[in-house]
């Protein structure tokens, strides 16, 4: 009987789940980053109409947006870094996003993408437990 090392890089680099594993810890090193770093720019969307009324009333978006886009830059890095850690730092994160969306009308739509989101990070989550360092 012949047995595969799963561990050895020929072998990972041709295994489906080594390759989902990488495609989500780059997806979710690279967007929270890139959201985070344009929290201060506004240049792929006006952040400030993602934030609802509620939350705008306790704090001005123009102030909130920033230290959003802190988080996201530093969830982003932890992605990277600790993909186990990161992984759930971001879906707690997307959850968050979720709660914050579902108090705007008319944004259920953005919401349900986030959902989509939150499971790609639990995702990455769980195959980091195979993958990761």
């Amino acid at each position: 009987m012949t047995t595969t090392n799963l561990t050895s890089p020929q072998t990972l680099l041709t295994n489906p789940a080594y390759q989902a594993y990488q495609m989500l810890h780059l997806g979710f090193t690279a967007a929270p980053i890139l959201f985070g770093l344009d929290k201060f720019l506004n240049l792929m969307v006006e952040w400030p109409q993602y934030l609802a009324p509620v939350f705008a009333n306790i704090i001005p978006a123009g102030t909130f947006m920033p230290i959003v886009g802190i988080i996201e830059i530093i969830a982003g890095l932890l992605v990277f870094f600790k993909p186990r850690i990161g992984a759930y730092v971001v879906a707690a994160w997307l959850l968050g996003i979720i709660l914050n969306l579902l108090l705007i009308p008319g944004y259920f739509d953005v919401a349900l993408r986030d959902f989509g989101l939150l499971l790609g990070a639990l995702a990455l989550a769980r195959l980091s437990e195979t993958f990761a360092n």
